[in-house]
């Protein structure tokens, strides 16, 4: 396994823990047990950017910068609605 693999790998895990964490932080009823949760999520968000900054770094994860133009039709269309 590559480290581009294992890096693909761990940042997928990030993002389905923020998952986890996000539904387990809306649907707590207790307090102390959101605010854990959210601390936990915190963390997690944390861990992804900088997972996702370092694999930006290596150039294995590519961003295509959208025109401008496609934002705002798709602006135009999420206000329509």
């Amino acid at each position: 396994m590559t480290d581009q693999q294992i890096m693909d790998n761990y940042l997928l895990l990030l993002k389905s823990c923020v998952e986890v964490y996000v539904h387990g932080t809306l649907e707590s009823s207790n307090k102390d047990i959101r605010d854990l949760l959210k601390s936990g999520l915190d963390d997690t968000m944390m861990l992804q950017a900088e997972t996702y900054d370092e694999m930006t770094k290596c150039g294995w994860y590519k961003v295509n910068n959208v025109k401008e133009a496609d934002i705002s039709k798709t602006l135009n269309k999420v206000q329509s609605n």
